[in-house]
């Protein structure tokens, strides 16, 4: 095999050998350089999964955080003073109406109700007294035996011993309270706190009347929140109006499980903070809430309406700007602004900006920027875990 140069001189015989080896580059060069201009092969177009964005009748929800609270509280103080003979119940249990919490000692109230029994007995004694007396002085006054004025100091003789009766009997009543007070029951069934007083200490009534222990309710709770004005004037029904549905979650709780009702509205706004003082019941029947506890409430805010969805990891941010990138039908890759609305069923809402059906990006979007073609892969839209 010979070489062009050589090829180029057998040519052209006769002349100079420069001017022929130099021909001879030029076309070696030529040749190099259009081995080189030979069209490479393109590389494949990326590869991303799409899934059509979902349309979904949906309804809007405004979302708070709130606490619970008992429907009834009560902190339990002695009625009257003694010393603390026995502590009879446990502590946290729950405990109904009437039964017994504190006994203080009785001994003195019960010779207090012995004192005022005798003196009803004594004021009984006088007044039958008094009555013998005016029957007798009413009979002699008509033979003139005894004046008109002894008549009358019988006669109210006989007022002083029925008003010495009343008043005997209601220190008697007196004394039977004071002794049953001794007896310290719960007013209301719920749940008793610990026993802030224990055995052997002295208990006083009044201004300086300690709390013996504390009963919250347990079923139904209340749920307290405090709603903005623009929340407030989403909610404004109609009178007759059902109230809306107010749901509640715990902090260790996915979405909103537990239900109840709106049963109160505060009557002003506190121009402070803006807020208004809501309130909604639930049913407690496992004692699961506790006066305290954190909630986070969700309520109705609206009909219902169409709403499209997508998975929240399909959007992007962009500086302040969130987007999406979606499939045009030429397998090219679109920059779509839009903006975000709230979670649904774990899938982000998308106010504006993207409309039902339209193939989003869900993988592989760093791979692929605008005007790109591609080769595309269907998928679903998959709920975050957790997603309310």
């Amino acid at each position: 095999m010979t070489s062009p140069a050589l090829r180029t001189l057998r040519r052209f015989p006769g002349r100079p050998l420069h001017s022929i080896y130099a021909a001879g580059l030029i076309l070696t060069a030529s040749l190099l350089l259009a081995a080189c201009q030979k069209p490479q092969p393109q590389p494949p177009s990326p590869q991303v999964t799409v899934a059509p964005a979902i349309a979904k009748q949906v309804r809007d929800w405004d979302e708070f955080t709130g606490h619970f609270e008992a429907v009834d509280a009560v902190d339990v103080r002695p009625r009257v003073s003694g010393f603390i003979q026995k502590v009879a119940f446990t502590e946290g249990a729950i405990v109904h109406a009437g039964d017994v919490l504190f006994v203080i000692d009785q001994r003195p109230y019960q010779a207090e109700v012995a004192r005022a029994e005798a003196m009803l007995e004594q004021a009984m004694s006088r007044k039958q007294l008094a009555d013998s007396e005016l029957e007798r002085a009413q009979r002699l006054v008509s033979t003139q035996a005894i004046s008109r004025e002894e008549l009358d100091a019988r006669s109210s003789g006989r007022a002083e011993g029925d008003a010495a009766i009343r008043a005997a009997k209601a220190a008697l009543e007196v004394a039977k309270l004071n002794l049953e007070w001794t007896t310290v029951r719960a007013p209301i069934t719920g749940r008793v706190g610990r026993a802030q007083i224990t055995e052997g200490n002295l208990v006083q009534t009044g201004a300086a009347a300690g709390v013996l222990t504390t009963i919250v309710s347990v079923d139904p709770i209340y749920v307290y929140f405090d709603s903005d004005e623009q929340a407030y004037l989403r909610q404004m029904r109609s009178p007759g109006q059902a109230a809306p549905d107010v749901f509640v979650g715990l902090a260790n709780e996915t979405g909103f499980p537990h239900q109840g009702r709106l049963d109160f509205v505060d009557n002003r706004v506190d121009q402070s903070a803006g807020t208004l003082r809501v309130r909604a019941v639930l049913r407690n029947d496992n004692h699961l809430f506790v006066p305290g506890l954190f909630a986070r409430v969700r309520l109705a805010g609206g009909p219902q309406h169409e709403a499209t969805l997508v998975q929240d990891q399909s959007v992007g941010t962009d500086q302040d700007r969130k987007f999406v990138l979606v499939l045009k039908p030429d397998n090219t890759i679109e920059y779509r602004p839009v903006t975000l609305g709230r979670m649904v069923d774990g899938l982000r809402e998308v106010a504006s900006g993207l409309a039902p059906g339209e193939r989003v990006v869900i993988n592989g979007q760093m791979r692929v920027r605008p005007g790109m073609k591609v080769t595309a892969t269907n998928g679903t839209m998959v709920a975050s875990a957790g997603g309310n």
